[in-house]
């Protein structure tokens, strides 16, 4: 799966991030694809409620939940701006359909798109260390009507 083949799942034409103005963003739910122009490769798919506050105020502006602001710092601090392009699905499911694209992206690429990863440490498997456990006190005893101590 790649950027071009998204549109015949209805996507929009992919737009440079450049050039996307607020009148140009869908006003309900959808599913977000953002693209590297060069390779039409995928970047990232996600999805939002509300698309404006999502790519204006999120990836653009870097407000917003860790990996609005980690699409900010690429986009901006590593030079992706200028290569990145977006498309966007309207979804009335738009967790589903998330869900289903990156399961297909999955099991064509073996891995999720390198922006979707969370921490990429995590998922190698790290040996186990040494638990220490420790010493079991002793409760005292507890005050009854009967036994006062």
């Amino acid at each position: 799966m790649n950027s071009l083949t998204l549109k015949e799942k209805n996507f929009t034409e992919f737009a440079p991030l450049t050039e996307i103005s607020f009148q140009s963003i869908p006003r309900k739910e959808c599913v977000i694809v953002l693209a590297d122009k060069t390779t039409s490769g995928i970047m990232y798919i996600g999805k939002t409620k509300n698309p404006t506050k999502k790519i204006l105020g999120g990836y653009l502006a870097g407000y917003g939940n860790k990996t609005n602001k980690k699409i900010n710092s690429k986009l901006l601090e590593e030079g992706f701006l200028e290569r990145t392009a977006i498309s966007w699905l309207p979804s009335e499911n738009p967790k589903a359909a998330q869900q289903e694209l990156l399961n297909i992206y999955k099991k064509e690429h073996g891995d999720y798109p390198d922006w979707n990863i969370k921490n990429p440490e995590k998922t190698q498997l790290k040996p186990r260390t040494q638990q220490t456990t420790k010493p079991v006190r002793a409760k005292p005893a507890r005050k009854t009507a009967g036994n006062k101590a």
